[in-house]
């Protein structure tokens, strides 16, 4: 199917919100890609998804460590900066990441395109103005499929 939904959210609250829904609705072995230009709201969007995992720890970018762990209620989050890898991630080890039991989020994973499942959520987030986010979800596989439509409904 993979039909693009899209959102409009006008506050990093609402941008919060929706991550946190979608958090509650994880089981453990999501693969979730996020792209967006500086400041378009990847990160706070990281942010609502570990909330709705029950992270009680603050998350912020892993820009220069590459790849955070943080435990939730039983599930861990992976929060992965792929900005600076490009033509470097073969000795990462993604496999572990992507295909064991945790959620992964992945900033600007075109650095990594090579290494991601076919499966997977792509949100979007395109900055429409001081506050504005447009987000698009593309749900690539019928478990993504299913997400999308149970959170969105």
């Amino acid at each position: 199917m993979q039909e693009r939904l899209q959102q409009r959210i006008t506050s990093s609250e609402e941008t919060k919100q929706l991550a946190e829904k979608i958090g509650k609705h994880l089981v453990g072995g999501e693969v979730i890609t996020l792209t967006g230009d500086l400041g378009a709201g990847k990160t706070t969007f990281t942010q609502g998804l570990a909330k709705g995992l029950g992270v009680k720890r603050h998350v912020n970018s892993p820009t220069f460590t590459i790849i955070k762990e943080y435990q939730g209620s039983s599930l861990t989050l992976y929060h992965m900066d792929a900005y600076r890898l490009e033509d470097q991630a073969e000795d990462l080890g993604f496999d572990e990441y992507f295909y064991g039991g945790g959620v992964c989020v992945v900033e600007w994973p075109q650095m990594i395109q090579d290494y991601i499942p076919q499966e997977r959520l792509e949100i979007e987030i395109h900055k429409m103005g001081e506050q504005t986010r447009e987000i698009s979800f593309t749900p690539r596989g019928e478990r993504y499929e299913q997400l999308i439509k149970e959170v969105l409904a």
